[in-house]
């Protein structure tokens, strides 16, 4: 029989970990896939931070967790791995978030604030998905990988945002969702990748800073910025059978900037 709206949004019986989730876009994600219905895990390095966040999602009716790892770690990324499932039993949707930017002229980007951006942005996302894809969604042939990206993954910047690093990682992010969705296609494990434009957050107030909230909402044809509501329907889509037949996918959730910037 065919299931209605309401039931292919639906993600009760589920669980999720969601990275970078204490705060800021992770946040508003991990309240999403809470709200459709799923059980959720957040991750941070703060765990005053981690605690507070999931004292919010409690409020609101969500079972939510948490649990502190560095995920530019490879060690910590074991642990939260192996620990989640210890909780869990298996993850249903892993939503990789957690991210670092830097800013700085290409000539003079310090070596290790790139490799400390390609770790986190990169690396961290490879190393949790590859553990929780052996270790869950393969056995279970089921899964669903989230991975954030950003426009600045789709090419360069305006002129005096110096982040070559992010804006490769990004890109990166976006290429890895792809192979990574041909790969594991086989065992019914979607992998997709959202590139969110202008929204305000601690690691965005440079930007903000050097341009203005209203030079940044005049760019973008929608003439506003993405608020705290505007990553809920794309996160529930991928996570739940409402999207079960897209995979390797991205989508710029920017307010139109990237459809009139050159990439």
């Amino acid at each position: 029989m065919t299931r209605t709206v309401k039931q292919l949004f639906d993600l009760s019986g589920k669980t999720a970990l969601v990275t970078g989730g204490s705060r800021g876009l992770g946040l508003q994600m991990a309240y999403a896939l809470g709200e459709a219905g799923a059980k959720v895990m957040i991750s941070a390095r703060k765990a005053s931070e981690l605690e507070q966040a999931v004292a919010e999602l409690k409020a609101a009716g969500i079972d939510a967790h948490w649990l502190a790892a560095n995920c530019a770690d490879p060690d910590d990324l074991q642990k939260l791995g192996a620990e989640t499932l210890k909780q869990f039993g298996h993850v249903d949707v892993l939503l990789n978030n957690a991210g670092a930017a830097w800013g700085a002229p290409a000539e003079d980007h310090p070596l290790e604030a790139w490799d400390k951006v390609m770790n986190l942005n990169v690396r961290g996302y490879f190393i949790l998905s590859q553990y929780m894809g052996k270790h869950s969604m393969i056995p279970r042939r089921s899964g669903s990988i989230i991975n954030v990206a950003s426009i600045t993954g789709l090419g360069g910047n305006p002129t005096g945002i110096n982040t070559i690093a992010y804006n490769t990682s990004k890109a990166a992010v976006i290429n890895f969702s792809c192979a990574l969705a041909g790969e594991w296609g086989v065992h019914n494990i979607r992998v997709n990748s959202i590139c969110p434009g202008f929204f305000p957050s601690k690691m965005t107030a440079g930007t903000f800073e050097t341009y203005g909230e209203d030079l940044l909402k005049s760019s973008a044809p929608l003439r506003r910025l993405g608020d705290n509501e505007d990553l809920k329907g794309i996160t529930v889509l991928y996570a739940s059978d409402a999207g079960k037949h897209i995979t390797g996918q991205w989508l710029a959730v920017d307010g139109g900037v990237s459809c009139i910037t050159s990439g």
